[in-house]
């Protein structure tokens, strides 16, 4: 009988988790369930770092940026000695399953837990977007609106000053931010980690278009494929248009959340209370076309590798 259930962010902090968070306090409660929070994800659990949550707790947080848990990235976990120390705090207070959110290496560590016999029911919480078993992360849409506000500012000040602007986005692995910040705002060129590109085709693009009379471009990159500093010295050489560098970094994982991620979070976290209440351990929660599904943790990450929007891709490509 699930009686009492623990809940935790970890990783990298994702706007829509305190949505998430609330949804689980408030169905939690009304199925009689005792909710306890884990501060600071896996590491919480191996410190003893828990609290009750109940609903005036959890009152005035659907609205709120990152999470009241608070998140970090707890390699240690990997540990065997480390994690027996988490699952004693578990049973020592009496918690019957936890509730995850956050990205693949939170999967990770709830499958761990699941096969040290603690039912572990994982959400996905991250702005990259690339967790398995889902077509959409909470937080991707926010970041994504962060992120087309933040070339919008960039394409004004670049066309001012005739310019090259070369943002860099995050995604680690997956282009589908870069993808669709690209199409919302009109970048003239982007750059993911999935296609390979070359240097010269790309200033063969940017040249063709100061032929045409447009003096400035806009280029998106996702974050680690590339010099983006040496891209950009390359690109001023050749084109004679002074280039300027921005990395949006963290700011891309702040901010109130937009109402699809409160939306999203909400019906995952009601229905982690409601699969746990069936039996159910050791899944991942998703939205696939547009209706919430779950996955075998293990499965999903093995097989279920996430892979970009294709077709956004190709749209985009059109757009150049």
């Amino acid at each position: 009988m699930i009686k009492r259930i623990g809940v935790l962010t970890s990783g990298g902090d994702a706007p829509g988790m305190n949505a998430a968070i609330r949804a689980i306090v408030q169905a939690g409660m009304n199925e009689n369930l005792q909710i306890l929070g884990i501060y600071d994800g896996y590491s919480g659990l191996y410190k003893n770092h828990i609290i009750y949550l109940d609903q005036h707790v959890v009152s005035n947080i659907l609205n709120q940026g990152g999470t009241i848990l608070g998140s970090t990235r707890f390699p240690e976990f990997y540990k065997e000695n480390i994690r027996s120390i988490a699952v004693k705090n578990i049973k020592k207070n009496n918690i019957d399953a936890i509730i995850v959110i956050g990205g693949n290496g939170s999967y990770a560590g709830a499958k761990e837990l699941t096969n040290m016999g603690i039912p572990c029911i994982s959400l996905p919480g991250t702005i990259d977007n690339d967790t398995p078993g889902t077509d959409y992360t909470i937080g991707y849409f926010t970041a994504l609106q962060t992120v087309v506000d933040a070339i919008d500012r960039l394409r004004d000040t670049s066309a001012s000053h005739h310019r090259i602007s070369i943002v860099e986005i995050m995604g680690k692995d997956c282009g589908d931010l870069t993808i669709s910040a690209s199409i919302a705002s009109g970048c003239d060129f982007f750059i993911i980690p999935e296609i390979p590109y070359e240097k010269k085709m790309l200033l063969k693009k940017i040249k063709n278009g100061i032929k045409r009379q447009k003096k400035h471009a806009v280029i998106a990159v996702t974050e680690y494929v590339c010099d983006i500093i040496e891209l950009s010295k390359y690109l001023e050489k050749n084109t004679s248009l002074e280039t300027k560098v921005t990395i949006l970094g963290h700011i891309q994982r702040g901010g109130r959340p937009v109402v699809y991620d409160r939306i999203l979070a909400s019906q995952m976290g009601a229905y982690a209370i409601k699969i746990l209440l069936n039996g159910y351990s050791s899944r991942c929660i998703g939205i696939k076309n547009n209706c919430i599904v779950h996955h075998d943790i293990e499965f999903a990450m093995q097989n279920m590798k996430k892979t970009f929007q294709r077709d956004w891709f190709e749209t985009a490509q059109k757009l150049y």
